[in-house]
């Protein structure tokens, strides 16, 4: 099946994608399509482990802590070795943000962009083999290249991703990504080693029937949002919540749905970040026509001021999201 708009058919292997559509970036000569390449080629690293994570003594904590002070799973530490590793030797990228690392990566290249990641989304759910994922983030570089980096290219607001997605590993494994220029899925053909497009332009339906919360910890919510839970209800709205921001997420922007982590009196922020998960999203979720929103402002117009900043997050199909908003 040809598609009129991208002109490729469903079943284009992914390298062969991205090589179409490198011109779209002449900026780039190349090195943007390289760096998602190499967090493809990563993804089945992980891919692979995740699959065999049971048989290997690879679930389960290590006894210790990540920088956010959660507990650290077997898996987050591996992930974030494969990608880490993946893009140091790519030599696209100058400098990585990652959820398990206090710091900035400095790798004192000459590379011209910036990646923002969560290795191993959904650490909670490893043991239980339920869906996790793999957030990232492309920026450039805004200082001159073989310079230091700084902390203005480290800290730029979600409008200046150039590229953005995620890998979802569940029943079957998908990398989703947008450069901008609309919104594409490439499930993961295991015995050939390959992705394939399997979802070509996505687009989130503008009204959804679900939405996704931890109920639980609605003795914590604003007026505002049990207002907007209480509409849901009395409209037959569906509940669906897994405990996977990336698996949430993917369900909602195929069947049309809203994901919130609010803040609470006790994280006023939320917990998600915004720099390697609520902006990743928000540019996918925009460019397939849905919205992103910490409730009453756009995401990704948020100037961050640290890297492990958190943030509040209703996203999802637009009206749903305008409603939500219009609440608060």
């Amino acid at each position: 099946m040809e598609d009129s708009r991208i002109g490729l058919p469903i079943g284009t292997a992914l390298d062969r994608f991205i090589k179409r559509f490198q011109d779209d970036f002449p900026y780039a000569t190349g090195e943007l399509s390289q760096l998602l390449r190499d967090i493809a080629l990563a993804g089945k690293v992980v891919n692979r482990e995740v699959n065999k994570a049971g048989l290997v003594n690879l679930s389960g904590s290590i006894g210790a802590d990540n920088v956010q002070g959660e507990d650290q799973q077997k898996l987050d530490v591996l992930a974030n070795i494969r990608f880490i590793r993946a893009l140091t030797k790519g030599g696209e990228a100058c400098a990585i943000i990652s959820e398990e690392d206090e710091h900035v990566i400095d790798l004192h290249n000459k590379g011209k962009y910036i990646i923002a990641i969560d290795p191993l989304d959904g650490s909670s759910n490893i043991d239980v083999n339920v869906s996790i994922g793999t957030i990232f983030s492309i920026y450039r570089r805004l200082s001159p290249v073989g310079s230091p980096v700084t902390s203005e290219d480290v800290l730029q607001p979600g409008i200046n991703q150039v590229a953005a997605g995620y890998l979802l590993y569940g029943s079957s494994t998908i990398l989703v990504y947008t450069t901008g220029k609309g919104v594409n899925g490439f499930t993961y053909e295991p015995t050939l080693g390959e992705y394939f497009l399997s979802h070509q332009d996505l687009i989130i339906p503008e009204e959804g029937r679900i939405y996704s919360i931890n109920e639980a910890a609605s003795l914590n919510f604003s007026d505002a949002l049990i207002q907007y839970l209480n509409y849901c209800r009395e409209n037959n709205h569906t509940a669906r919540y897994i405990g996977s921001l990336v698996a949430d997420f993917h369900r909602n922007l195929l069947k049309g749905g809203i994901y919130i982590y609010p803040g609470t009196p006790t994280y006023p922020d939320g917990k998600l970040r915004l720099m390697y998960e609520c902006n990743a999203l928000a540019f996918v979720v925009e460019q397939a026509g849905g919205k992103a929103s910490t409730g009453n402002s756009r995401v990704m117009e948020i100037v961050p001021q640290e890297m492990h900043q958190r943030c509040p997050l209703f996203i999802g199909s637009k009206a749903m999201v305008a409603k939500a908003e219009s609440l608060h």
